[in-house]
């Protein structure tokens, strides 16, 4: 089981994960690898059948539905092999931690998690040569330092300059056809204070959201800019409150007619 403050991180590892198993899976893999590979089908996972990520008759779509769960079972094993600090890692940790950003780039650490993929339960490392994702268990430890290695880039990546985050709808009322403007979620006149009393780090002050007009009122009619910087500064938070949503709902349905 995921712990719950780490389901973000989770969800990036298990991207950076499939992607590089679909990646050799569009590739292709022959025959003969799949023949020397099931030797060790009778300790695979057994819930699920080989998938066939080429397939195109009726049951593609189950094939394709199998293989995400697989992959997604296979992730969560990996990640739970990971050491708690590297689970719950961010961009924030390393503001905080100058030293963090090497210690986990380092060789020693990658080597470190290498060696802990053999000690994974049987099923996962014969499953995964099973299904042929990979010709040799060793590969698999491979695989699992690179996939890390790109999971830590992610996940301590600085956020983007709020000018290059552009949505093509608002935030809110998700309607894409209406100009949009952007809404600053730490609002400017309460940057000092929010530093000050240590609401946010300096370098999440300048987070905006991209709503329309409209929208845009609404949110500053909600609340304060103080309540804004304090309870509701991501798109997530200000989702939460029901009167957004209605909002959001019946703001949906305007529409201009055409001229």
């Amino acid at each position: 089981m995921i712990n719950h403050n780490h389901l973000t991180n989770f969800a990036l590892f298990r991207d950076c994960f499939s992607s590089s198993i679909l990646h050799r899976l569009d590739l292709g893999i022959s025959k003969q690898q799949k023949r020397r590979s099931g030797k060790s089908r009778k300790n695979a996972v057994s819930y699920i059948r080989e998938p066939a990520p080429r397939g195109h008759g009726d049951g593609s779509q189950r094939d394709a539905e199998e293989l995400a769960d697989f992959l997604e079972f296979l992730a969560s094993e990996i990640f739970d092999i990971l050491p708690p600090e590297l689970k719950g890692l961010s961009y924030a940790d390393l503001q905080h931690d100058s030293h963090l950003g090497g210690k986990h780039a380092s060789p020693a650490l990658l080597r470190d998690i290498e060696d802990h993929v053999p000690n994974m339960p049987t099923s996962v490392v014969d499953s995964v040569e099973a299904y042929g994702f990979l010709p040799r268990s060793t590969d698999l430890s491979k695989l699992v330092s690179s996939v890390v290695k790109e999971y830590i880039a992610i996940v301590t990546a600085a956020p983007p300059i709020w000018s290059h985050t552009r949505a093509s709808a608002c935030e809110i009322c998700d309607r894409g056809w209406i100009p949009l403007t952007y809404h600053h979620l730490i609002p400017k006149q309460i940057h000092e204070k929010a530093l000050k009393r240590h609401w946010h780090d300096e370098w999440k002050l300048d987070s905006v959201a991209w709503l329309c007009r409209a929208c845009h009122s609404f949110v500053h009619r909600l609340a304060s800019n103080e309540e804004l910087a304090k309870d509701l500064w991501t798109v997530d938070l200000l989702m939460e409150r029901e009167e957004v949503r209605a909002w959001a709902k019946w703001i949906g349905r305007v529409r201009w007619k055409a001229r």
